[in-house]
């Protein structure tokens, strides 16, 4: 049984990638398709993995890509697996990945992180004029007309989350199974060695719809410890919001290095709309609770008042609501890491092997 695994492009290394190298893991021998691929910016977790790139695999395109977001339905549909003769695509896809294609009768598995959100919801990443709307319209209308109609070829949709599965269903008329992404319980969980340090903490790329900087507005006000955790495009103009010496940026920091910020830190305050929410559930598997903006992944992670607190105006003054309501709250962190199980590798891994047996009928055994 020939297993080709497909990922959108790899330029980062985020949630999305953690569900890639989880496949890498099931199926140690199956290579990669992408757009492009950047060694250093995904750690190298992908070394000798990716076979075959697009012609969009040029250091511009990497560094630019939202410029290049028109040329990638045209880079995945002329993308053919190498080999004809795989007998299963698996892609990790949030949007290109579904139109890389094989043999015609292979079956295609999408484990969906979100519809393309640049042709279902360009408004909230494109802050444009109503000129530039107007001249750029056909290009999303071409967008969502291709994502749509890649969206109907594979033979099954996973989903991260209800959250997106509602989009999937939406969008493109498809049920969609949800299976959460993976948390590894060896990497992240509660160590009973290591004492709480009094701060909050805030982890992820620093991009603006992350929303670091409704976090920062509050703790510029509230005037308690925060550390910022994460690397981005957004850093510099985050640091010129800060007016409290409380506040502090760490940069990237390795896994070992954020386990320990998780078990020190009081809470992690999650404020974004997000198709899942890794960092809250990797933040419970360490015991500790997660103040969220509640809408998004984070209401299927974070049960309110039980491993958590939730906000429902996403705006600093609610934010500081929540976290004065979370300084006269107690959390039971045993209870907190029992309600991150459900997002373990284990399961992920057994669940998505028992989809691949179904459709192949051939038998595995991951480690």
């Amino acid at each position: 049984m020939k297993v080709a695994l497909v990922h959108d492009y790899l330029n980062q290394y985020g949630g999305a990638e953690r569900v890639l190298e989880t496949f890498c893991e099931i199926f140690p021998d199956a290579p990669v398709y992408t757009l492009f691929y950047d060694k250093k910016k995904t750690l190298g977790r992908f070394e000798g993995k990716v076979k075959s790139t697009s012609f969009l695999d040029r250091d511009i395109v990497i560094k630019n890509h939202r410029f290049f977001i028109p040329l990638m339905p045209l880079a995945a549909s002329m993308m053919r697996l190498a080999e004809n003769d795989y007998d299963i695509i698996l892609s990790s896809s949030a949007g290109y990945g579904k139109g890389i294609t094989g043999r015609e009768n292979a079956p295609h598995i999408v484990y969906c992180h979100t519809p393309l959100r640049y042709a279902w919801e360009y408004h909230k990443y494109f802050n444009w004029g109503e000129f530039l709307k107007f001249i750029t319209s056909p290009m999303f209308w071409y967008l969502r007309r291709w994502d749509y109609k890649t969206a109907q070829k594979p033979e099954i949709f996973l989903a991260n989350s209800n959250y997106i599965a509602d989009k999937i269903k939406n969008y493109y008329g498809r049920k969609a199974e949800v299976l959460y992404p993976p948390v590894d319980l060896k990497v992240f969980y509660k160590d009973k060695k290591i004492k709480k340090c009094g701060y909050f903490l805030a982890v992820g790329r620093l991009m603006g719809y992350k929303r670091f900087d409704l976090i920062i507005e509050a703790f510029n006000k509230l005037g308690l410890p925060l550390l910022i955790v994460g690397d981005g495009p957004e850093l510099k103009n985050l640091k010129k919001l800060v007016r409290s010496a409380s506040i502090n940026f760490t940069g990237f920091v390795s896994e070992a290095e954020l386990r320990c910020m998780y078990n020190e830190a009081e809470a992690v305050i999650f404020p974004q709309i997000e198709d899942f929410g890794l960092v809250a559930a990797e933040s419970l598997a360490c015991g500790t609770p997660v103040i969220a903006f509640s809408q998004g992944g984070a209401r299927e992670i974070v049960q309110n008042g039980i491993n958590g607190i939730f906000f429902y105006q996403q705006t600093p003054d609610d934010l500081i609501m929540a976290v004065k309501k979370f300084l006269i709250s107690s959390f039971n962190s045993q209870k907190i890491t029992e309600s991150a199980k459900k997002f373990s590798k284990a399961k992920f891994k057994k669940k998505i092997l028992n989809i691949v047996e179904n459709v192949s009928g051939v038998r595995y055994h991951v480690s």
